[in-house]
């Protein structure tokens, strides 16, 4: 892989800091919706029935592992993130195979697969265009894009889950041991992220088509899908 820039850096040594309390953290701090989360996404990839699937941002590989029992593919699926800590959090599950990929530089040739996951990853990319580009690159015409990630939530949910994000989530993030800055980060990077429109517009510039989102748990995460021109 090759170099990063200082800011992505940054942000996989922070992911790296809290692979270990990842999984609980993120069960604890959704309220268990991470569960249903990827359920929606593990359903609409089944629906599809790609053969070969990439697992983009797989970090822990909770999405790799609902994917695989889920019966979603029916040929391989590879997960690939840049961080290496959460990669044997994932590889200490059985989860595989992995590998370690900046998701702006994938290693891996034009149109290799049939449908690419990412979920909660495509926030922390410093060039979200760049890496909405280079997933369409790997897809394979028709190929489909499945984008799950937090959210603007509805009105007037809005304004609580914001506050929320940023007074109580740092909390009790540090009450289970895992180091505040890191859920500061996390609000702060859901605040700043594309409400769902923008998200779409974004995708569409970068070569999707069909292109259209479903809210989960009012908004507070969404769930987009664009396909590839045949």
């Amino acid at each position: 892989m090759s170099a990063l820039p200082p800011e992505a850096v940054t942000i996989q040594s922070m992911f790296g800091r809290v692979a270990e309390r990842y999984d609980v953290l993120n069960l604890v701090l959704s309220g268990g919706n991470d569960l249903y989360w990827r359920w929606q996404l593990t359903r609409a990839v089944r629906a599809q029935r790609p053969a070969r699937v990439l697992d983009l941002a797989t970090g822990s590989g909770d999405v790799f592992r609902a994917l695989q029992r889920g019966k979603a593919y029916t040929h391989s699926c590879l997960g690939a993130d840049f961080c290496l800590p959460m990669l044997q959090v994932a590889q200490k599950k059985g989860i595989g195979p992995l590998c370690v990929a900046d998701g702006l530089r994938l290693p891996f040739g034009e149109q290799r697969f049939d449908a690419l996951t990412i979920a909660f990853g495509l926030r922390n990319l410093v060039d979200r265009a760049a890496g909405l580009r280079e997933m369409r690159r790997v897809l394979a015409p028709g190929g489909r894009v499945y984008i799950l990630e937090f959210s603007h939530p509805v009105w007037p949910v809005n304004r609580p889950y914001f506050w929320y994000l940023r007074h109580i989530l740092p909390t009790i993030a540090g009450w289970f041991g895992s180091e505040c800055a890191a859920y500061d980060y996390l609000g702060t990077s859901i605040e700043a992220f594309p409400q769902q429109e923008k998200l779409a517009e974004m995708m569409r510039e970068a070569g999707f088509e069909s292109v259209r989102y479903q809210n989960l748990t009012l908004g507070i995460a969404a769930l987009h899908m664009g396909q590839v021109p045949l």
